[in-house]
């Protein structure tokens, strides 16, 4: 009897830590508090705001475009792969056309067989790079052993995921006709290597997070091709998007060609797959299997090609549910809550083929062997919302947390995700951190856009009763907000719902209580900010030219609001009391203040 009133107790303790209500700017909601708060500030990262590194500091009004950060010039496909993906359904202007600028850079730099890029290399047609910069790109894997490597077939596939799913978002049919050679001749290069099996042959360096993967050792010594798992996860992920993109432009003859190709991918991924559900990282061609945890030589587990596969749906819930299994029983892959690249050390980089002990920038835990990338991670949490995981989510936002408050949000991390790498600097933001915010906002709902419907997945933690989620996401030309409750007195509940383009309003509030769902339009608040304390002589002229401003288009009108928002973010953070030393708070000032400079001259561009 009495162990019986304490678990009656402890019950009723649970239940009211979870009982409260939670008003924030961009979400409010009852029940967990602590995770609608966490949702409310993931929100805030993609806005200029006092509290966190935001993606104002990442603008550069030189090229009007995004950069990876202060500490790394250009714009990687494979760095802003989770943070784009994940945060392109709510992000807003001029955020989001400053983001295609920076795609652009990909595409017009795109291989074409016969113009020189980085290092004289000519790049195929239709091949995409490492990293660009408006003139130039490394069509290859810049670092290392460079000059052995193959051309970036998964980049190539992650970068038509980006731009497809940008495309899909904007509906915007112009816009698509003008991507969508682009996107077709990327599609194109990469069918130049599948192989009879419907798998796709490639070459040291070809995966995404290059250059873990070293392709396969021949007997003269030399490095030749194998069979990649993550690039036909990933193309399926791409070849997904492309088969709507010519259902929305009214193309069926090039929709069948897609969705052809699209069986051939799918069809061919039980050969890459382990008994246990899992995906190997490679495949020799006869047979030899890379990335089988346990086996004698090659016997890592590879993270990214399996949380792809969960994260955009390559793999059912069954077998989705077997390769977090996977995950789940080997602790040693998040060792800081993280989800690191591989575990244990590689033994078959062309580094050191065969061996286990690795140095410098090859150490275990440090790069691309056994480290830690947030844009995986962003892909990660998508899995664990996909399965409904939700203290993994908490836990990684933890993690991220040790990171955010000291301005610190590096990327990659070195110590196996529990260091920066930067270590000397005061500050430091990668746009790969915000994959983490993210992923956190697009888990919840995930967001399936297709031709003409967008499907609504709910994977909202049982410990929230109720969320309204204030900041629109974006379709077309149509904001959606929406607010869900759980079900009533049978614990009904709706888990998917599947929204028309037609039928809904301009400015829709989609209202999901268990099983009902109401659809009516609904106006949406513009949030408003003030200055705190007076700006300094530096910033306050500026501000005032921005006040006096009457744009016109809308796109002008969200620049110059964000660049308001970004001078009144050093007012309120500059009225904040730090524990910062003066040094330390010197540079975070710095942050503030250069993020709503290069916005005042990115207003330049416009005027």
């Amino acid at each position: 009897m009495r162990k019986l009133i304490w678990v009656v107790i402890l019950m009723a303790l649970v239940t009211s830590s979870f009982a409260g209500e939670y008003q924030g700017r961009y979400v409010s909601g009852k029940g967990d508090v602590e995770y609608l708060k966490l949702i409310d500030q993931s929100f805030g990262y993609f806005h200029p705001n006092p509290d966190t590194p935001n993606i104002s500091m990442l603008y550069y009004p030189e090229w009007d475009c995004l950069i990876e950060g202060a500490s790394w010039g250009a714009w990687w496909i494979q760095n802003s792969f989770g943070p784009t993906y994940c945060a392109l359904p709510f992000l807003q202007e001029p955020w989001l056309t400053f983001l295609q600028h920076s795609q652009d850079m990909w595409f017009n730099n795109q291989g074409d067989g016969k113009t020189k890029r980085e290092h004289d290399l000519i790049g195929p047609d239709g091949c995409l790079c490492d990293a660009a910069l408006p003139n130039t790109a490394h069509m290859v894997q810049g670092d290392c052993n460079w000059p052995m490597h193959d051309w970036g077939f998964e980049f190539t596939a992650a970068g038509v995921v980006m731009q497809a799913e940008m495309l899909l978002i904007g509906r915007d049919k112009d816009a698509v006709r003008k991507y969508l050679p682009n996107l077709e001749r990327a599609c194109n290069f990469i069918e130049t290597r599948r192989d009879e099996n419907g798998l796709f042959l490639v070459g040291p360096a070809a995966n995404l997070l290059a250059p873990s993967y070293g392709g396969i050792r021949q007997a003269d010594g030399t490095f030749g091709k194998g069979y990649l798992a993550g690039l036909s996860v990933n193309y399926l992920a791409a070849l997904d998007r492309m088969i709507e993109l010519q259902k929305l432009v009214g193309s069926p003859g090039k929709t069948a060609l897609y969705e052809k190709r699209r069986k051939l991918t799918s069809d061919s991924l039980a050969q890459i797959m382990t008994p246990e559900g899992y995906f190997v990282k490679s495949m020799e061609k006869n047979g030899t299997r890379h990335g089988v945890y346990g086996q004698e030589k090659w016997g890592y587990f590879e993270a990214a090609p399996n949380v792809d596969a969960i994260c955009f749906r390559a793999v059912d819930q069954a077998q989705s549910e077997k390769i977090y299994a996977k995950i789940a029983s080997i602790p040693q892959l998040r060792p800081h809550d993280f989800l690191i690249t591989n575990y244990p050390s590689l033994d078959d980089t062309y580094e050191n083929w065969g061996g286990t002990q690795l140095g410098g920038l090859w150490e275990f835990g440090r790069w691309v062997n056994g480290g830690f990338w947030a844009t995986m991670e962003a892909r990660a949490i998508m899995a664990y919302y996909r399965l409904g995981k939700y203290e993994d989510v908490r836990r990684s936002n933890a993690q991220a947390a040790k990171f955010v408050p000291n301005y610190q949000m590096d990327a990659p991390l070195t110590d196996f995700g529990n260091e920066v790498w930067f270590k000397d600097r005061q500050t430091n933001l990668c746009y790969d951190a915000l994959g983490i915010p993210a992923a956190t906002v697009r888990g919840l709902f995930e967001y399936v856009y297709r031709a003409d419907e967008l499907v609504l997945i709910r994977h909202i933690p049982p410990t929230i009763t109720e969320y309204t989620q204030k900041e629109p996401i974006r379709w077309g030309t149509k904001t959606i907000l929406i607010t869900w409750r759980r079900g009533r007195s049978d614990g009904a509940r709706r888990d998917s719902i599947v929204l028309k383009y037609d039928q809904l309003p301009g400015n829709a509030l989609v209202e999901i209580d268990g099983k009902q769902v109401k659809v009516r339009e609904e106006r949406q608040v513009t949030h408003h900010s003030s200055l705190i304390i007076p700006l300094p002589e530096s910033l306050s002229k500026p501000y005032a030219e921005l006040k006096a401003l009457k744009p016109k288009s809308e796109f002008d009108k969200a620049l110059v609001a964000e660049a308001l928002r970004a001078f009144e973010a050093y007012s309120e953070y500059a009225a904040k009391d730090t524990s910062f030393k003066p040094e330390k708070q010197a540079a975070v000032l710095k942050m503030y203040e250069d993020a709503a400079m290069n916005m005042y001259k990115g207003i330049g561009n416009i005027r």
